[in-house]
């Protein structure tokens, strides 16, 4: 099974801000975006094909440790990488499922989610 880093994800307290730091202080560059009237939500390329992930809905209130949601992991095989974390300790959070993220170019992809060890949660992510 072949993996890699994806994406991190974090709430943004305020979304516009946090956009425009990555991408104009640190030459991030966007990639997609799938806002919504209730939500905003996009990806950013860092530079070496990993993205960061930036949502709505962030509180400056919240503890520095809970400001992270997720780390990406990509793979050729969400399945198998979710049942050997499951097999060696990891719990589930979501089993792997299809799914269309609805950005301006709606991008399918396949992925799971487990907490680790530490009670971090990993998302295995692959793009169809």
């Amino acid at each position: 099974m072949k993996m890699g880093f994806h994406h991190a994800a974090i709430n943004a307290a305020d979304f516009d801000k946090t956009v425009a730091f990555y991408v104009n202080a640190l030459g991030f560059k966007p990639v997609r975006d799938w806002s919504t009237p209730e939500k905003k939500a996009c990806m950013i390329d860092i530079g070496d094909g990993g993205m960061l992930e930036i949502f709505s809905g962030g509180d400056t209130l919240i503890p520095e440790q809970e400001k992270w949601l997720h780390i990406a992991l990509s793979c050729d095989d969400p399945d198998a990488a979710y049942e050997a974390a499951l097999a060696a300790g990891a719990t589930s959070h979501i089993p792997p499922k299809d799914f269309v993220i609805q950005a301006e170019t709606p991008l399918p992809v396949r992925l799971a989610f487990v907490r680790g060890l530490n009670g971090e949660l990993l998302e295995f992510f692959h793009e169809k």
